[in-house]
């Protein structure tokens, strides 16, 4: 008898124990940071202000939630260095650096915030200047925080950086979301935790675990 009530709690306990590792996906909402590369876009692998582009470079920054730069999602609109830079004549001692700044749709917005139109701008810098640099002579105010991370461009979003949020399934392969996919609710779920504790269902499972074993504790001494 005893082996067999031993076994029925092994067999109910794994499920509760694969369930409760399975956690949601977390994303973060950030600007992400691109490069072109012949007729696509590159994730930059080092921040702005430690590029410097030659010119006739076309950089790109995209607002969105991604998981990790596997799943961020590119820069949308024209990304041809002749058309933004058209009616930018080259100067001695200067470069040009075409710039796509796409901020991203409704679904990635913070709540309360509505994204501006994409715009593209041609940067005419000093030869040494970083595409930070050259973000910055067109599209200002930048914010960053104190880690030097780019939080905001033309001041959007207004506040928050790289916080984590509830990651949407839903989107399709340009990185676009549903606007009725659920944000507000995912954004609730994230800011009720940040993470560092034990999910509802974990708690819950452990709970039930505590209850199945004492059950078979009382069998065990009852049979005895």
């Amino acid at each position: 008898m005893t082996r067999r009530v031993t076994l029925l709690f092994l067999a109910a306990l794994l499920p509760l124990l694969a369930g409760a590792g399975q956690a949601q996906a977390v994303g973060y909402r950030y600007w992400s940071f691109w490069e072109r590369d012949g007729g696509a876009w590159t994730y930059a692998t080092v921040g702005p202000s430690l590029v410097r582009p030659a010119d006739g470079s076309v950089q790109g920054f995209r607002f969105s939630v991604s998981e990790d730069s596997g799943d961020a999602a590119e820069p949308r609109g024209t990304a041809s260095f002749d058309e933004i830079c058209a009616k930018t004549p080259q100067k001695d001692g200067s470069k040009r650096v075409a710039l796509v700044v796409d901020f991203g749709t409704p679904a990635d917005a913070p709540s309360g915030e509505k994204p501006p139109a994409v715009r593209t701008a041609c940067a005419q810098v000093p030869q040494d200047a970083s595409t930070a640099e050259a973000l910055a002579s067109v599209a200002k105010p930048l914010r960053y925080d104190s880690n030097a991370m780019l939080c905001a461009i033309e001041g959007y979003p207004a506040k928050g950086c790289g916080e984590q949020v509830a990651l949407d399934k839903d989107a399709d392969s340009s990185g676009a979301r549903d606007d009725t996919s659920g944000r507000d609710s995912a954004q609730d779920s994230a800011q009720e935790g940040d993470g560092s504790g034990p999910s509802v269902g974990l708690i819950a499972g452990a709970a039930v675990v505590v209850v199945l074993g004492a059950a078979a504790v009382w069998q065990v001494r009852r049979r005895a």
